[in-house]
């Protein structure tokens, strides 16, 4: 009969009959240790978030300091679990970057939601293995709960399949996977079965300016990285419509496609649209590499930017990014739920079939053993709701345009993309030689990381050196949009006027 003891009730008798008297002090002290540093790690989190949302400046320590800030040499003898979490706190917090602060802009990371955080530790706590239904039931019903809201919001086929994966290379590594299987299967080769090894040669077309991250994952499935065909792209960074159908008309057999949503510099969208009907004549398989300009389809204002690639077969999106869910979660969607799990799916003796009307986590990612991926989605979608994450998107992108209008007037700053999302690059300089500008641009990348007030980072972009803003924490508003830009702005003039007062470069 099962026990209807509730987990208050649970914890009164704990530390009962099945401890023996001579343990039972030891067991005691050791409980309320353990209670305790949990309420010390969530104090000193609250207390560093308390400081980045009230936006103190901060620059980290170099590595090497924090190395032997951190390494003592190997640990002979341990110490109570107090003083080891007050020592991680004190040698890994000069470490950090404000990355959950309104004035980080230096990739597309996302900031942490503090709810994404609650629920987050709620998982940690919890310590659920979301391996199976059985194992961890809840976690379960979360991940198939978040999952049918996520596809809902994204305006993606209902009926597709997602996986909770640890970011957008591994949905990108699952979904290709499952891209695989199929379009080898309907070349009548069972890759599952029969591996690699005399399989018709996959051909696959990817832009030329593809995110590293989508070569990791072709590099895994054995793929390669360097014999895809690659097409050229506009300034925007976005895929040429006539060289793709030039590509793929010279493509025989199994082919596989990838496109983006979103260029990680310039927020760029390839011509899905223009590509759908050359794609289905052919019958390859179309993956978008999404990982935020996915969730551009939940901004009615942003939307038609994604035009065409809900006709996609598979997509891969982050949540810690847009969804601003912490690190560890990312979304493998495959409108073909067939090959996703003739793809991926785990089966062992001690795995118990679920049957038809249980969603069997482990058919879907490329993992046994994870966290509940699913809590913190399901907390924040929760949350959020479809208005709240289109408000978001929308919000950030306009922030995006109001920072490079800003930086765009002031003389020898020049804006490179055009910002259709929530990407910005910026060149410094452009009145002098190239590798003048080179040089100035990365000092006053420099500059502004020194001072801590904001963060930004630099990127190649043509062959040349360029400052990136992307426009993504949740805390971010229009003051520090304005401030940021006019960090920025100071940081340059410092540079140009040095650089004027040297008399090594022309003002």
């Amino acid at each position: 009969m099962r026990s209807s003891t509730s987990f208050s009730e649970a914890d009164e008798v704990a530390g009962g009959a099945d401890i023996k008297p001579d343990h039972a002090s030891r067991h005691s002290a050791d409980r309320q240790e353990d209670f305790e540093v949990l309420e010390h790690a969530g104090r000193a989190a609250l207390r560093y978030r308390s400081a980045i949302a009230a936006g103190a400046s901060h620059v980290p320590r170099s590595y090497q300091e924090l190395r032997t800030a951190g390494d003592s040499g190997t640990p002979e003898q341990g110490v109570s679990a107090a003083r080891a979490i007050e020592q991680l706190i004190a040698f890994a917090e000069p470490g950090l970057l404000a990355t959950t602060g309104p004035n980080f802009f230096g990739w597309v990371v996302g900031a942490s939601h503090p709810l994404g955080v609650a629920a987050d530790w709620l998982t940690s706590a919890w310590g659920q293995n979301c391996g199976n239904p059985q194992t961890a039931p809840a976690a379960a019903v979360a991940e198939e709960v978040a999952a049918r809201w996520l596809l809902d919001i994204l305006r993606l086929a209902p009926d597709a399949t997602v996986g909770f994966v640890s970011g957008t290379t591994m949905a990108s590594f699952a979904c290709l996977a499952a891209a695989r299987s199929h379009v080898l299967l309907a070349a009548g080769w069972d890759v599952e079965a029969k591996g690699l090894f005399g399989a018709p040669p996959i051909q696959v077309l990817v832009s030329e300016e593809a995110h590293t991250s989508v070569f990791l994952a072709l590099r895994m499935l054995g793929l390669g990285q360097e014999r895809v065909h690659r097409i050229r792209t506009d300034g925007n960074g976005a895929m040429l419509a006539d060289h793709f159908h030039m590509l793929l008309r010279d493509c025989a057999g199994p082919t596989i496609v990838i496109a983006q949503a979103g260029h990680i510099s310039t927020g760029a969208f390839d011509p899905v649209a223009a590509m759908l009907p050359a794609l289905r004549r052919h019958g390859a398989w179309l993956h978008i590499d999404g990982a935020f300009g996915l969730w551009a389809r939940a901004c009615p204002e942003l939307a038609p930017l994604t035009a065409g690639i809900e006709a996609a077969d598979s997509w891969a999106t982050d949540g810690h990014k847009w969804l601003q869910v912490p690190y560890e979660t990312g979304y493998a969607i495959v409108a073909h739920g067939d090959a996703h799990r003739r793809a991926l799916a785990a089966s062992a003796s001690y795995l118990a079939p679920v049957g038809d009307e249980v969603r069997d986590p482990t058919q879907y990612v490329p993992e046994l053993s994870r966290r509940a991926r699913g809590f913190p989605t399901w907390a924040m979608l929760r949350h959020l709701g479809r208005d709240g994450v289109a408000a978001m998107v929308a919000r950030h992108c306009r922030l995006a345009r109001k920072i490079a209008a800003r930086l765009a007037a002031e003389p020898a700053v020049s804006v490179l993309n055009e910002v259709v999302l929530n990407q910005v690059i910026v060149r410094f300089g452009t009145d002098r030689s190239p590798e003048a500008g080179d040089a100035m641009t990365q000092e006053t990348i420099g500059v502004i990381q020194s001072r801590g007030q904001c963060f930004v980072s630099g990127a190649r972009w043509k062959d040349r050196w360029v400052m990136r803003v992307s426009v993504i924490s949740w805390p971010t508003r229009d003051h520090d949009a304005e401030t940021a830009a006019a960090q920025i702005l100071d940081a340059w003039r410092q540079v140009s006027g040095k650089a004027a007062a040297s008399g090594k470069i022309r003002a």
